[in-house]
């Protein structure tokens, strides 16, 4: 849920808020000349606020506090896009993450398309969708919609080159969308990775490259904590690697998930800092997994056993409300069928995953990210 930090100034200064969880993030810095002030869309925890004048330079006040949560329609909103049912799909559903039910319309995505990727700038409110196929080929337009108005989504920019089955995630507030791997124009599987800044559209910039290029593919972060790892994909691996979201480079090995596989769904619990990666297939897709593994996000070390999602499937997708602590699985299929299915976990706590609701048909090869 998002929070907020209110206060009276009586002369233009610099408010400046820092996150006592860690210490090295500045979640608000702004010049402010209002007497009264409203700073929303901050992480839970406390907060040091340091207030600076304007004019001289001079510290001017100092105080910690507890922000407060703030309300609204919108707040803790999984939303899933695209896809393909018996014919690709631009749909975009959403759930509210905290309470069990069915997916509800939200609005419409530029194009018919599946093997998209999806993330946003968490609290901040802007998720963006880039890449996938449509009408039969792959394509690089990445396009943004804000999560808490249900609506159709908008241009964002592009990505350097066409691209299927990637994988995306973000540092959450600090703003910062990275996407990697995936299918080039030419069917071959890319190593890229891109970034973005989620809150301003443009086209994206080359960050760097995954230790194995590779598609089908899943991604989470520890969000402000700054490191997204990716986990599996194909050609099958079982290859975990990761990057500092902050500072453009080449990613680097961070261990392995329990089982090879590809086509699997990623998400996290922000910066309580657990990922979870959960089903897939194996090479020829012969087998369908009901694996759900997770990983301690700042320590770099093989996945361990979380326990099973409600039924195996793989081309699906996953979300959180990040230190609220749920994280959703939606859609997918196996070898005779799609599904409609929502099923949700505890991400703090080890344990099979529980039925959350259904979407509104059965879709797979969606994305998935939330406003948390």
């Amino acid at each position: 849920m998002p929070y907020a930090i209110s206060g009276t100034l009586n002369k233009a200064a610099r408010i400046i808020v820092i996150n006592e969880t860690t210490w090295n993030t500045i979640e608000y810095s702004a010049v402010l000349s209002g007497t009264n002030y409203d700073i929303t869309g901050l992480l839970s925890g406390n907060k040091t606020i340091i207030g600076i004048d304007a004019e001289t330079g001079a510290t001017i006040s100092y105080s910690t506090v507890i922000p407060a949560i703030y309300g609204g329609i919108g707040d803790d909103r999984g939303i899933f896009g695209g896809g393909y049912s018996t014919a690709r799909l631009n749909s975009i559903e959403y759930v509210q993450i905290s309470v069990i039910g069915q997916a509800s319309d939200f609005g419409d995505l530029l194009y018919d398309i599946d093997g998209l990727m999806a993330t946003s700038n968490s609290v901040q409110n802007r998720g963006v969708f880039g890449g996938g196929c449509s009408s039969g080929s792959n394509i690089n337009v990445i396009q943004y919609i804000t999560i808490s108005a249900n609506g159709n989504a908008s241009d964002f920019g592009d990505l350097p080159t066409v691209g299927l089955r990637n994988a995306a995630t973000s540092n959450g507030i600090n703003n910062r969308g990275v996407f990697g791997g995936g299918i080039t124009g030419t069917s071959t599987n890319s190593s890229a990775i891109n970034y973005i800044t989620i809150s301003s559209a443009s086209n994206s910039n080359s960050f760097g490259v995954l230790t194995t290029a590779r598609d089908a593919l899943a991604a989470c972060s520890n969000q402000i904590n700054n490191r997204g790892v990716w986990g599996g994909g194909y050609a099958i691996t079982a290859i975990l690697d990761y990057v500092t979201i902050s500072s453009v480079g080449n990613a680097t090995s961070f261990g392995s998930l329990s089982v090879s596989r590809r086509n699997l769904a990623a998400t996290s619990n922000g910066t309580n800092n657990r990922g979870v990666f959960a089903g897939g297939g194996n090479s020829g897709l012969s087998t369908t997994y009901n694996t759900i593994d997770y990983i301690t996000i700042s320590t770099t070390g093989s996945a361990a056993d979380f326990g099973d999602l409600t039924s195996a499937r793989r081309y699906f997708s996953a979300t959180s409300n990040g230190t609220n602590n749920r994280g959703v699985f939606t859609g997918g299929g196996d070898s005779s069928s799609n599904f409609n299915i929502i099923d949700y976990i505890t991400i703090s706590t080890t344990s099979n995953a529980a039925d959350f609701g259904d979407l509104t048909s059965a879709i797979c090869n969606m994305a998935s990210t939330s406003n948390c």
